[in-house]
C-alpha cells in the first residue's frame, strides 16, 4: 500500500467530521489496516481504540472542553455525568481529571484511557442535550447531576455541589424536580434540603 492508497479517498466525507470509527469507515469499504497504515503516515490521527481523525482538524470547542466532547462523542449511548458535568454546570471546585461519562449497565465500556466510565440503569432520566463547539452532545442536567452526586461521589463533594446549585444565581433550582429525581432514584435529599435552607 502506498500513500496513494485506493483507500483513502474513500474517507473523504468522513474526514470533515470530528472523529469516525473502523465501523463507519469499514462500511465505505476501508479496512482497519488502511486506518493503522494512514495513522503510521500522519494522514490520520488515532484518537482512541477504533476511533479516527483528521489530524489537521480544528475543534470549535473551548480548548477545556475539546477533550471531553470528542470522548463523549465517540461513546455510544453516553451522557456527561457526574464531576465532568457539574463542573460544566459550575457546580463543584473539583478538577475532573477523567472525562466522567455515564452508559447502559449492559454496555461495555470504552477504551479511551482518559474516560471514567459509569454504568447506570437508568440513562434516560435528567437526559439533556448541550452544545459543545461543533458537537451535540448528551449530559444530565442539573438535577440528575446533583442526585447522583450523593450515590457516586463523596457526601462532602454532593453537598458542596448541592449547596452550589440552591445559591445559583444565573438560574432557578427546580426543588421539585430535584425531588421527583431524588425518590425515583432512591436518595433521601430531604435532610440536606432543609439543612441548607432553613
Amino acid at each position: 500500500m502506498n500513500t496513494r492508497s485506493k483507500y483513502y479517498p474513500l474517507l473523504t466525507d468522513l474526514l470533515k467530521k470530528p472523529a469516525f470509527t473502523t465501523a463507519e469507515a469499514s462500511k465505505l469499504g476501508v479496512p482497519r489496516h488502511a486506518l493503522a497504515y494512514f495513522d503510521k503516515l500522519g494522514l490520520l490521527e488515532r484518537v482512541a481504540k477504533g476511533i479516527y481523525r483528521d489530524p489537521n482538524y480544528e475543534g470549535q470547542a473551548e480548548v477545556a472542553l475539546e477533550d471531553l466532547a470528542l470522548a463523549a462523542f465517540t461513546t455510544p449511548n453516553a451522557a456527561i455525568c457526574l464531576i465532568s458535568a457539574l463542573d460544566f454546570y459550575g457546580l463543584t471546585d473539583q478538577i475532573p481529571r477523567e472525562h466522567w461519562l455515564a452508559i447502559p449497565n449492559s454496555q461495555r465500556a470504552p477504551a479511551h484511557h482518559l474516560v471514567r466510565a459509569v454504568r447506570m440503569r437508568n440513562v434516560t432520566l435528567g437526559r439533556i442535550k448541550v452544545q459543545i463547539g461543533e458537537y451535540e452532545l448528551a449530559m444530565f442536567d442539573r438535577e440528575r447531576c446533583i442526585v447522583d452526586a450523593f450515590r457516586y461521589l463523596s457526601p462532602e463533594i454532593a453537598i458542596k455541589a448541592l449547596q452550589a446549585y440552591l445559591q445559583a444565581k444565573d438560574y432557578k433550582p427546580n426543588l421539585q424536580k430535584l425531588q421527583e429525581y431524588a425518590k425515583k432514584l432512591r436518595v433521601n435529599l430531604t435532610p440536606y434540603i432543609l439543612s441548607l435552607t432553613t
